[in-house]
């Protein structure tokens, strides 16, 4: 829902009766309360996407979601060592054994466009990764320090 004293401004659209009913099924699906609901969260995905890709400065955070399979002590390796090459882009990763030799790793990151497509240019290389997704938002993660002149002091979030 929309945070109080938000402003809403209407939008009408005109769509083929096929995807208007596509459309209608997936907030049913997703049990969303309306269309409008919907429609935001697709148009803040292509924003960020949109950003992402025009404007290679701008911060982003998001997920970086890898499958591998393989040798996995030698590709999970070559994907660490890939991670602290971009130390401080990747702020966490979690990582889970699926069936077979198969591995899901699903990195938090934050860091300008530019940075963040390199690191998945580079995971994409290690031999062994056969899905890799990225997804951004143009929200950031609030700053864990603050630097002052005599050392670090800890945020009071």
């Amino acid at each position: 829902m929309a945070s109080e004293g938000a402003s809403l401004a209407r939008l009408s659209m005109s769509l083929p009766s096929d995807l208007f009913r596509q459309l209608d099924a997936m907030v049913t699906e997703r049990g969303l309360p309306s269309r409008s609901q919907l429609i935001a969260e697709l148009i803040r995905h292509a924003l960020a996407e949109h950003e992402a890709l025009t404007r290679p400065d701008e911060m982003l955070a998001g997920t970086i979601t890898l499958v591998y399979r393989g040798d996995r002590g030698r590709v999970r390796h070559q994907l660490a060592q890939t991670q602290a090459d971009y130390l401080k882009e990747v702020i966490s990763s979690q990582h889970v054994f699926l069936e077979g030799d198969q591995s899901l790793e699903v990195l938090l990151v934050q860091g300008p466009a530019t940075l963040l497509k390199e690191l998945c240019d580079a995971l994409r290389r290690v031999r062994g990764v056969q899905q890799l997704q990225l997804v951004t938002t143009t929200a950031l993660l609030p700053p864990l320090y603050e630097q002052e002149e005599n050392g670090c002091k800890e945020n009071a979030a």
